[in-house]
């Protein structure tokens, strides 16, 4: 596929800014200092403006985008899906519903078999909890600093990081500790080994101290996506999955970000041979082109609502343009052997990419990822770790990171930028010519926040 720019219009793309800026309320943003950039079009890997520019898209939209944009067979079964049935209520039984859930459940690890679909990922995790809750009759719920669950009531709560702390009400049953990260250990560890040891001794003294009796679930990002991207150490999930059977607490695997060959497998739960009881998974299910989430539930969770009914639905739950959207990405997925693809570009092009530009440029901390799913973590300082930015920052402080992502769109990337790190995620089917582009764009980058380096 040909990525195309039509020919510039910048007084279409003025009036659809100003449409925006008039009547669009934009999330996580202060309305007032934004200056969204006016989309023209997409395709492939690229994305272009009403001025011609043209960007390869490193951010896969929100980290969705896996099959990248305007895929012409996942377009076509939508079209065709809306001249069949364009929508029908979640009560009923639906032949692309059905077909849906069946090449999911293939694809969940163990007997996560039955699917119970939302509009999202942040829906997702609100139901799993809710089902977690019911089946144990408990009420709290452990999760990790470093994560996102979700923006609606109980997804935020459970998230860990800065975004949750205008709307954490302290009463949702929430308790936080901390998850393992190597680079910047809350337990002074030397070595993965020691990492993993003492982060599973944490979280046992934090469930002996918080009541096993009382928790009902713990829920982890099996890689952790917007709060870093960091693979958690050999054992660790296993280890989880230990302590939640030790005490009858249900361990749910957060794959929104992460799923869906995003890490070069369908799942990054297989990386790790670790089965949850329950599975969350939105984005790339059918590369967001229709909103579509939903938990995988295992045998005993489904069996609780055999003979009692579930409290809970939405209105659009399956909606059949959005599981039309599904088959057709996972199908595409397995004909073009995009899961594949995926790791072989972590392996071969992506991460060694990465690695180099490490070792020439001083801003760069730490690399890590998997697949397409990679960050650079981008300090002051490599012998102090000192983040290259501080924690939140915003404004002035955050100048650095703000520099770094004006040079990259400068050279014609589209950078995802978090705090003081850089994700490298592009289309799981991105070409190793387009990665080497953007790797490419990067270096130049870099060079600019190399500049605020100690």
């Amino acid at each position: 596929m040909t990525p195309h720019v039509a020919a510039p219009d910048p007084q279409a793309g003025a009036a659809v800014k100003a449409a925006d800026r008039a009547h669009v309320f934009h999330s996580w943003s202060a309305q007032g200092l934004i200056d969204p950039l006016a989309v023209a079009g997409a395709e492939g890997s690229y994305f272009w403006d009403y001025d011609g520019n043209r960007y390869l898209d490193f951010t896969s939209g929100l980290v969705y985008t896996n099959i990248g944009y305007q895929h012409p067979r996942v377009v076509a079964a939508i079209q065709e899906q809306a001249g069949k049935l364009a929508t029908f209520a979640p009560a009923f039984a639906v032949d692309v519903r059905s077909e849906a859930a069946r090449l999911i459940a293939e694809r969940t690890p163990g007997d996560l078999d039955k699917i119970f679909f939302t509009n999202g990922g942040a829906e997702a995790v609100e139901n799993a909890v809710r089902m977690a809750r019911l089946h144990t009759g408990r009420h709290k719920v452990l999760s990790a600093f470093r994560s996102y669950h979700g923006a609606t009531s109980t997804a935020i709560n459970l998230t860990g990081d800065p975004r949750r702390w205008a709307s954490d009400t302290g009463s949702a049953g929430v308790v936080r500790f901390w998850a393992p990260f190597l680079y910047r250990s809350p337990f002074y560890s030397e070595t993965e080994q020691q990492e993993c040891e003492r982060a599973l001794a944490h979280l046992e003294d934090t469930i002996a101290f918080e009541g096993p009796a009382t928790i009902a679930a713990i829920i982890l990002e099996t890689v952790p996506g917007t709060a870093g991207i960091m693979t958690p150490p050999p054992g660790y999930l296993a280890g989880v999955r230990e302590i939640c059977d030790k005490y009858g607490i249900v361990f749910v695997l957060d794959e929104v970000m992460a799923g869906f060959g995003r890490t070069g497998k369908w799942f990054a739960a297989e990386h790790f041979d670790v089965v949850p009881d329950l599975m969350t998974f939105a984005k790339g299910v059918n590369s967001g082109y229709v909103p579509l989430g939903g938990v995988a539930i295992n045998a005993e969770i489904a069996a609780t609502f055999d003979k009692r009914p579930y409290p809970g639905g939405l209105t659009y739950s399956g909606h059949p343009l959005a599981c039309a959207a599904a088959v057709a990405t996972i199908q595409v997925m397995e004909d073009e052997k995009v899961v594949e693809h995926a790791a072989h570009l972590g392996e071969n092009v992506l991460g060694p990419g990465l690695r180099e530009l490490a070792e020439r440029h001083p801003s760069v901390g730490e690399v890590r990822g998997l697949g397409v799913f990679w960050a650079l973590e981008l300090v002051k300082n490599r012998e102090t770790r000192e983040p290259l930015v501080p924690y939140n920052a915003a404004g002035e402080a955050a100048a650095p990171m703000a520099a770094l992502g004006a040079a990259a769109k400068k050279n014609g990337l589209w950078p995802f930028i978090n705090m003081n790190r850089t994700h490298a995620v592009p289309a799981c089917n991105a070409s190793e010519a387009e990665v080497k582009e953007g790797l490419a764009a990067l270096d130049a980058a870099l060079s600019v926040a190399d500049e605020y380096t100690a």
